[in-house]
């Protein structure tokens, strides 16, 4: 069995922190490196008890010459310290950016909504995401791009939960594109392991809601446009193009994301206005539309109509629960999906990408079985 050397810089994050117990148990990885910043220098069981097989490995600093000389690196970063560091990254490892410096296919929505140095656009993470169509009428998907990657750029964890709940009613010409209405319910682990805001304490937090990034100011929001404007390509007759998407001008949404008390997890709810196609449907034919829409992506269980997502069944894995219904009453379609934002948001899902790139079975070190209760 092929085995690959592993360094995860930003390893005592919470991002850094998951992808280090997802590869733990990964039959061909193995983590012979980890670095950090203010825990340079501590054994790593100190900041990850919970992850007693690398415990003695010792934290080291955040440099290229550190990183360099192993197989794959993953870098757990805030955004722009990646970019910088991965100018000077060894061109034959293979590195996964869990940040988002590479994202972005368009420096102006970079430049509107992070600011600073616009970095490359890497390949992107998600390989359930539809890219369009090909001549014959069949879908295409991200992982198609994903096969021999150098450099691949994880997705946003919100981004993901919002693009795998209603990538179908884009690709399938079902909604209004232009009254999308994301509202979701995120926890704690998602703003990050350090102290930012007052807000974050525990006193502040136990049994409160409370709306963050409002008014069309969150960061991800360009990149959940990015992934629905190709998503749409699958409606189109024209065929889907690799190269940078402009995001369609006719593609809009209102987006509210709400810290809740839970440490991980992500319930997205998506809405919009049908379209006259969708309006003639019934409800077992849209369903049917996302079981079709996800046929064969082994992560991500459409659920039995009626059945609604649930953060719970999902914590600690890499499965994305979706539920697709519609509210007759406002003509509207209503999408759903639950998904653990350290694993399927974000760890999980760029392990499984790196098993793609490197010709690894889709699902080695990974899990579709939550913890539930």
């Amino acid at each position: 069995m092929s085995q690959y050397t592993v360094a995860v810089a930003g390893a005592t994050g919470y991002a850094g922190g998951e992808a280090l117990r997802i590869l733990a148990t990964h039959p061909n990885f193995a983590v012979t490196c980890v670095t950090g910043h203010s825990s340079i220098g501590d054994r790593l069981a100190i900041h990850m008890p919970h992850i007693p097989q690398l415990g003695n490995l010792v934290v080291e600093d955040t440099t290229a010459e550190v990183l360099n000389g192993h197989d794959v690196i993953i870098l757990a970063l805030p955004h722009g310290a990646s970019g910088k560091l991965a100018e000077h990254l060894d061109p034959h490892a293979i590195v996964v950016d869990l940040g988002a410096d590479h994202r972005l296919e368009q420096q102006k929505l970079w430049d509107e909504y992070y600011g600073g140095e616009f970095f490359q656009h890497w390949t992107y993470g998600m390989p359930e995401l539809i890219t369009g169509s090909n001549a014959d009428g069949q879908v295409t998907r991200q992982r198609e791009s994903i096969v021999g990657a150098k450099r691949i750029a994880g997705p946003g964890c919100n981004v993901t939960a919002v693009t795998l709940a209603f990538q179908p009613a884009l690709a399938a010409g079902l909604v209004d594109a232009q009254a999308i209405v994301a509202n979701l319910a995120v926890g704690y682990s998602g703003a990050g392991k350090n102290l930012k805001r007052t807000n974050l304490l525990a006193a502040q937090a136990f049994g409160s809601a409370t709306p963050y990034g409002v008014g069309g100011s969150h960061r991800h929001i360009p990149e959940i446009l990015q992934n629905l404007s190709h998503a749409a390509q699958a409606s189109t007759t024209e065929p889907a193009t690799a190269e940078p998407a402009s995001i369609k001008q006719d593609i809009a949404m209102s987006f509210t994301p709400m810290l809740v008390p839970m440490a991980r997890g992500i319930l997205a709810s998506v809405v919009a206005p049908m379209t006259e196609r969708a309006a003639g449907l019934t409800d077992e034919a849209i369903h049917e539309i996302w079981t079709q829409a996800y046929e064969g992506q082994d992560f991500i269980q459409v659920l039995p109509q009626g059945v609604m997502p649930a953060t719970a069944d999902v914590i600690g894995s890499n499965a994305a629960h979706i539920q697709v219904a519609i509210d007759h009453r406002s003509h509207t379609l209503q999408a759903f999906a639950a998904i653990d934002n350290l694993n399927r948001g974000t760890a999980g899902q760029a392990v499984q990408s790196l098993n793609i790139a490197m010709n690894l079975p889709e699902m080695n070190g990974l899990t579709m079985i939550g913890v539930a209760p």
